[in-house]
């Protein structure tokens, strides 16, 4: 069993998803997550950082169901997405995992923005619309406030308010990544699920996402894998230490990163290994 989340005195925390005894084998024999138990906390920033192919971004993968799309030979576990606040209530929740979930409206609920961004051949404007319009949205004062509002809280609304009939791959690379934040944020996410999103920005632009997340914290819960150390210990407000598909520490970050109770973390933080 994995640790529990550690709670601060001063701040009852409330769950928005909660994963139990995970286990997650591809058909290459990789076992990538390896009886994963963790809660993720309701507006906040939960990080999962630790070297590569420690699951990170598999347990991205599975709590919005890509994994579907991977050749995956064993999946086991619990993955709940609870609805308003998990605060021992008995708020309704559904089963992520259960394959009748309907995947798409899953999606919707929870958005991913990746490493590298991808915008549609399409104008900045059209990026924002298009999935809504596909949903079924076609009233034009609607689809313009989400397009206002999202590129708002993605902070590039200043940078492209006169230009949102250009092409969006004119846009710089941070601007296109902020763009790709702003799609995922015109559905009004519950959750989202960023892998690696600076791991290719400069210091100006990856301080725009960053500040971006610490805003966003407040409506949205935010699961970050980042792409350093010092971006983990920068943002995160709870942080999960990943080594070889395990869950070797889970606590508030401003402890993890000062106090780490396992020696494997500590020595991580310490840049001994990694």
């Amino acid at each position: 069993m994995q640790k529990e989340l550690s709670q601060p005195e001063t701040r009852p925390v409330n769950y928005k998803i909660t994963i139990e005894h995970l286990n997650l084998r591809y058909s290459d024999g990789t076992e990538s997550i390896k009886d994963v138990s963790i809660n993720i906390p309701v507006n906040a920033i939960t990080v999962l950082f630790g070297p590569a192919g420690g699951g990170k971004s598999s347990l991205l993968r599975v709590i919005n169901r890509l994994n579907d799309l991977a050749d995956v030979t064993e999946i086991s576990g619990k993955v709940r997405l609870y609805e308003g606040l998990n605060d021992g209530g008995g708020k309704r929740s559904i089963d992520v995992l259960d394959p009748s979930t309907d995947v798409i409206a899953l999606r919707r609920r929870i958005g991913m923005v990746f490493a590298r961004p991808v915008v549609l051949p399409f104008s900045i404007r059209q990026n924002l619309t298009y999935g809504l319009e596909l949903a079924g949205e076609h009233d034009e004062r609607r689809l313009q406030e989400a397009v206002e509002r999202s590129l708002t809280q993605a902070a590039l609304w200043e940078e492209v308010k006169d230009r949102l009939d250009e092409p969006a791959v004119a846009l710089s690379g941070g601007q296109q990544q902020r763009l790709c934040l702003a799609r995922s944020l015109a559905f009004e996410p519950e959750v989202i699920l960023l892998d690696e999103p600076t791991s290719g920005l400069d210091p100006i632009s990856t301080g725009k996402v960053e500040a971006s997340l610490q805003e966003l914290k407040q409506r949205y819960t935010v699961v970050l894998v980042p792409h350093s150390v010092q971006q983990a210990a920068r943002t995160a407000d709870y942080a999960a230490f990943f080594l070889q598909g395990e869950l070797v520490e889970y606590q508030p970050g401003d402890r993890i990163f000062t106090n780490p109770q396992d020696s494997r973390t500590e020595d991580y933080v310490e840049g001994r290994f990694g």
